[in-house]
């Protein structure tokens, strides 16, 4: 049957105030009669009884009145913190609109405030000061039914660098598409901030900076806080699938290389971005009349987000029968400081692969000029990089030219929808990471979608939470990837849209979580009995944000 939202006190003294302190029991004005005499409510709630529909209306009255973005979050922050069923009911009936706030791009701006918007903490915070007992600090988090834990160290936080223990608006924002979008029960997940301390000097200096004010940890000490960490969460609670979140390059490959085939656990700006990527290629492509392995792909990035990309494109034309080596030479890689070629000797492990033979190339301008790539993926957070020139050379060789602005926030996005679909002629393949409104150009409108991850994690990690498998696989990316994209609709598709609209997203993560489970189960992975109907069976695990009925006074 569908998971509700708890409403249930669990305790005996979970009366009166401690009912409406408690945002998993709390149910404000719309306690019933019966349940305000039970709980001891009368009189601390004003007396006429709303329903859910009609809370909804009174949030989203206010939520509208805010005068910007940042507000808006800080008021679903506070619905958050005094109500979940109700924070998450707004979530999942308007999706369009909270999601940008929730999550990216508002999530950033939120992430570089937070020590200033802090009103009441949220997740676990484990620091550096903490070695030594961090089973004991995770124990003092009070759901004892854990089943995914996000985890972010805020070295890297989307693109805009460093900012500490600020990170942690990421995990809470994940999480929070993980019920929304997923219906992950709430009760199964927790944040968890990973403070290793800050080299940013801003927040060094900041009085109001939230967490550590010591630079980072480096190497042995920090590896050994992070091995302390997954121990101790696996012991906690067992069987915890982990999501490594927003960590620097140098740690990111490192902890996904190390961990992966102990435990069920993946790093989503690797394996979640590249997923999501193929998906809108694959889209794409339905569109050109192409095929993935007839491509070739240059990539503005060489960093997680662009490796994970790449490696998920060699896997799939592998998958078709491309041999891995003629799959690694139709992806490219720009970095800061020119195209990856296998002469540069500056070069970290991650980018060898897709060094190949080729004269340096100082500008992404002269690199698709040289290249002719049919694909140009932006994932450096350099906003701005695709400039009408570039555009308009790809658009000169190729009939629909593949343009994905993946960077986020929209300050950091390589180039608007407007400008690739203006610059193109109305011929450019677009996706983004950041959300753009739609554009008309010459009678046709556009209606750009994101390319976001929360397309992606949230199914991934119900499937690997229902089934209990014990790794998290790269077939499963492949395969949450191909049904993304077999989702989108030829109407979808007609209008330049390369992703389902987010108001499916419950049905996307259902039919993703059915194939991510199809692999668990067929690999072995699965810890529970493989259900006749795997798709009902998921459906019938999702979370639903409706009040359940109080028990009445013993």
């Amino acid at each position: 049957m569908l998971q509700t939202a708890k409403a249930v006190p669990s305790r005996d003294d979970a009366r009166g105030v401690n009912v409406l302190r408690d945002p998993g029991l709390n149910k404000g004005t719309a306690f019933t009669e019966e349940e305000r005499d039970a709980l001891d409510l009368r009189g601390l709630l004003p007396p006429h009884v709303c329903t859910q529909e009609e809370q909804v209306a009174r949030v989203l009255e206010n939520f509208r009145r805010k005068p910007t973005d940042l507000e808006k979050y800080i008021d679903l922050a506070a619905l958050h913190d005094r109500n979940e069923a109700l924070f998450f009911r707004i979530l999942m009936d308007h999706p369009d609109e909270m999601t940008p706030i929730v999550y990216t791009p508002t999530v950033g701006l939120a992430c570089q405030q937070f020590g200033h918007i802090f009103q009441r903490p949220r997740g676990i915070f484990v620091s550096a000061k903490d070695k030594g007992r961090i089973a004991r600090v995770l124990a003092n988090w009070p759901r004892r039914d854990v089943k995914i834990i996000v985890v972010s160290d805020g070295e890297r936080i989307l693109g805009l660098g460093d900012l500490g223990a600020n990170g942690m608006g990421i995990p809470v924002g994940k999480l929070s598409l993980y019920t929304a979008c997923a219906g992950v029960p709430p009760e199964q997940t927790l944040p968890v901030l990973l403070d290793a301390g800050t080299n940013n000097p801003q927040l060094l200096g900041d009085p109001l900076y939230i967490g550590l004010h010591d630079p980072r940890l480096k190497e042995a000490e920090y590896d050994a806080l992070v091995e302390e960490f997954v121990t101790a969460a696996r012991e906690t609670f067992p069987g915890v699938v982990i999501q490594f979140e927003d960590f620097a390059n140098h740690n990111a490959f490192r902890l996904l290389q190390k961990y992966r085939d102990r435990i069920p656990t993946f790093n989503d700006d690797i394996q979640g971005t590249a997923a999501v990527a193929v998906s809108g290629l694959l889209s794409a492509l339905r569109v050109s009349g192409g095929k993935l392995a007839g491509q070739r792909i240059l990539f503005q990035g060489a960093g997680e987000a662009a490796a994970g990309i790449a490696d998920l494109v060699v896997a799939t034309m592998v998958a078709e029968g491309v041999d891995e080596a003629t799959a690694r030479k139709t992806c490219w890689l720009f970095d800061s400081r020119g195209l990856v070629v296998k002469s540069r000797t500056d070069l970290a492990h991650h980018k060898l692969p897709y060094a190949h033979e080729h004269a340096g190339v100082a500008t992404l301008l002269d690199a698709v000029k040289e290249l002719k790539p049919t694909a140009i993926i932006g994932v450096a957070a350099v906003g701005g990089a695709f400039t009408k020139e570039i555009v308009e050379t790809m658009a000169a060789f190729n009939d629909r030219p593949i343009v994905f602005a993946l960077s986020n926030p929209t300050s950091k996005s390589e180039c608007t929808a407007e400008q690739a679909y203006r610059w193109s002629g109305g011929r450019a393949l677009f996706a983004c990471g950041s959300p753009f409104p739609a554009v008309e150009i010459n009678g046709q409108r556009f209606v750009p979608r994101q390319g976001n991850n929360s397309y992606i994690f949230p199914g991934m990690g119900l499937g690997a939470i229902l089934t209990g498998s014990t790794r998290v696989t790269e077939p499963m990316f492949m395969a949450a990837a191909r049904t993304l994209a077999g989702l989108v609709t030829p109407e979808d598709l007609a209008q330049g849209s390369l992703y389902p609209p987010l108001a499916s997203i419950r049905e996307v993560s259902a039919c993703i979580a059915t194939a991510v489970a199809e692999i668990a189960f067929r690999e072995k992975l699965a810890q529970v009995p493989q259900p006749g109907d795997i798709l009902a069976w998921v459906r019938s695990q999702m979370y639903e944000p409706r009040y359940a009925s109080a028990r009445t006074a013993q």
